[in-house]
C-alpha cells in the first residue's frame, strides 16, 4: 500500500483574510453546502474530494477546507500518550450503530436469529472461519477445507500457516473464557504469545513488546515505508492506557461501545508493539471488547473473512487515518461496514442450515436414526469418499465424544458405514458398499438432487 497524498492544509488556508471570507461565502451557498455534507456523510478524503464535480469557479482545495473544518468541530476526541485522535459521526454511522445495537447485541437479539439448539454448531463453525481468515490476512497459505480439516481432526499443525490458524483458533476459545474480564498489560501478552507461538524468529518475541524501532509498515511492491509507529519506548505507557480506556466507560463524552471496540483495534495496530501478530492480537481484542459489552452475536460473526477480502481497504482506512490527522472516522467507517457485512453473511448462512436441516429430515425418516444421525448420513451421500473419525465428528456436532462414538457405532450396526483402521490409535468409518442400497429400500421417495 503506497503513501497516500497528503490533504491541502486548513491552517494555510485560513492564514488568508481573503480566503477565509471566500469560504464564509462558499457555505453561505445551498448548492455548496449539499455537496459538502455528502462528502461528509461518505466521508471522503483529499483523493477523491479533489474529483468531486463541481462549479467552474469553484475549487476542490476550496472544498476539502471547508469539509475539513465541519469535521475538526467535533466532540469525539480522545488522547493516548502525546497522540491525539478523534473521530466524526455522520448520520449514516449512527444508523449502523443503532442496527447493531438491535441485532448483534442485547435481549432484542437474543434468540431470534439463532436457534437454541444449533447454537453451539454455529459457534465452533464461526470460530474456525474466524481463525482462518485472520490468519489468512497476515499471510498464512492454505484454503479453508485444508484449515477446517485440522482444526476438526484435531491434527497438529505441519507448517508455520498452519500454526498460526491453530493459534488464533485457541485464542478465541480463550478469549470466550475471559470475556467477562478486565483487560491488563498482562492479559495482552498473554493473548500475544498464545496467537504467535511458533510462527515467530525467536521464542523470547512471543508474548513481549518490541525492544527496538526497527519494525515498520512497508509497501510490498516497492518496500516503501509508509507507517512508522511510536518509539519503543512509549509502548508501555500507551498500553497502560489502552488498558484504561478498555475497562473503563466514565468519559467526558459517551462513547458508544461499538466504536469503543473500533479505536481498541486500531490503537493495536496504531502502536504496534510487537515484532509480529499486531493485527491478529487487534483483531482478537476487538472481540473480547465486544462480547464484553454485550453485543454476543459477535461470537458468530467472521468478521476477518470480510477483511481478507478487502485487504487494500483494510490498510487504507489505517493510512487514511494516519494521514489526515488521526481522523479515526475512515477506520471506524470501515470496521462498521465489514460487521453489516458479517452480519448479513451470518443471517444467510443459518437460512441455509435451517434450509439443509429440512432437507436432513428426509434422512430421519429412516427406522431407528437420530437427527445426528440423519446429518452424518447426509454428509456421506454428498460425499460419497468422506473419511470421518470420532474427534472430528465430535467438533462438527459440538458433541462429547462418547455421544459422537455412539452415533458412528450405531450406523455402522445398521450397515450404512464401515469402521477402518488408520493406524493402532485411530479408528475411521467410510460408507459401506451397502449404503446406497439400504436407503433405496428404507426411502423410496428420495430425489438424486434433493439434498444437493
Amino acid at each position: 500500500m503506497r503513501n497516500i497524498e497528503k490533504a491541502p492544509s486548513v491552517q494555510l488556508a485560513l492564514s488568508s483574510p481573503e480566503m477565509g471570507q471566500r469560504l464564509i461565502e462558499l457555505v453561505m451557498r445551498p448548492e455548496i453546502n449539499e455537496i459538502i455534507n455528502d462528502i461528509n456523510e461518505k466521508y471522503n478524503y483529499w483523493d477523491k474530494v479533489k474529483y468531486q464535480p463541481l462549479p467552474a469557479e469553484i475549487k476542490p482545495e476550496e472544498l476539502w477546507v471547508i469539509a475539513k473544518i465541519r469535521r475538526m468541530n467535533t466532540p469525539f476526541q480522545i488522547q493516548f500518550g502525546k497522540y491525539n485522535f478523534s473521530w466524526f459521526q455522520s448520520s449514516h454511522i449512527n444508523q449502523l450503530l443503532h442496527e447493531f445495537d438491535l441485532n448483534i447485541g442485547g435481549s432484542l437479539a437474543s434468540g431470534s436469529l439463532i436457534p437454541k439448539e444449533e447454537k453451539n454448531r454455529y459457534l465452533i463453525s464461526s470460530i474456525m472461519e474466524e481463525a482462518i481468515a485472520s490468519s489468512q490476512i497476515e499471510g498464512a497459505v492454505t484454503t479453508r477445507r485444508q484449515a477446517k480439516e485440522m482444526l476438526r481432526k484435531n491434527k497438529p499443525p505441519k507448517n508455520k500457516d498452519e500454526q498460526m490458524i491453530f493459534n488464533n483458533y485457541k485464542t478465541i476459545q480463550k478469549i470466550l473464557e475471559l470475556k467477562n474480564e478486565r483487560l491488563t498489560v498482562k492479559r495482552i501478552l498473554e493473548i500475544h504469545k498464545l496467537i504467535s507461538a511458533d510462527t515467530l524468529p525467536e521464542k523470547l518475541l512471543e508474548g513481549a513488546f518490541r525492544k527496538t524501532n526497527d519494525i515498520n509498515v512497508v509497501d510490498v511492491i516497492d518496500g516503501e515505508i509508509v507507517y512508522r509507529p511510536p518509539d519503543n519506548a512509549e509502548i508501555e505507557v500507551l498500553i497502560d492506557e489502552l488498558c484504561h480506556f478498555f475497562n473503563n466507560d466514565n468519559d467526558k463524552v459517551f462513547i458508544h461501545p461499538v466504536i469503543k471496540g473500533c479505536i481498541i483495534h486500531f490503537m493495536i495496530g496504531y502502536i504496534h508493539p510487537f515484532v509480529d501478530g499486531n493485527g491478529r492480537t487487534a483483531r482478537a481484542l476487538f472481540y473480547w471488547y465486544m462480547l464484553k459489552k454485550g453485543y454476543w452475536l459477535t461470537e458468530y460473526l467472521s468478521i476477518s473473512k470480510l477483511i481478507l477480502r478487502s485487504k487494500a481497504q483494510y490498510a487504507r482506512a489505517y493510512l487514511y487515518t494516519e494521514t489526515d490527522d488521526n481522523d479515526l472516522t475512515y477506520f471506524i467507517k470501515y470496521k462498521l461496514r465489514t460487521m453489516k457485512l458479517a452480519f448479513e453473511s451470518l443471517r444467510e448462512y443459518i437460512q441455509r442450515k435451517i434450509e439443509e436441516k429440512r432437507l436432513v429430515s428426509e434422512f430421519i425418516r429412516l427406522e431407528h436414526v437420530n437427527d445426528r444421525q440423519a446429518l452424518i448420513l447426509k454428509w456421506y451421500y454428498e460425499e460419497p469418499a468422506l473419511l470421518l473419525t470420532v474427534k472430528e465428528v465430535e467438533t462438527r456436532l459440538a458433541i462429547s465424544n462418547q455421544t459422537a462414538r455412539n452415533d458412528l457405532q450405531r450406523l455402522t450396526n445398521t450397515g450404512y458405514i464401515d469402521s477402518i483402521r488408520l493406524n493402532l490409535k485411530t479408528e475411521a468409518f467410510v460408507k459401506s458398499n451397502q449404503f446406497d442400497s439400504l436407503l433405496k429400500t428404507h426411502l423410496s421417495g428420495l430425489q438424486q438432487d434433493l439434498f444437493r
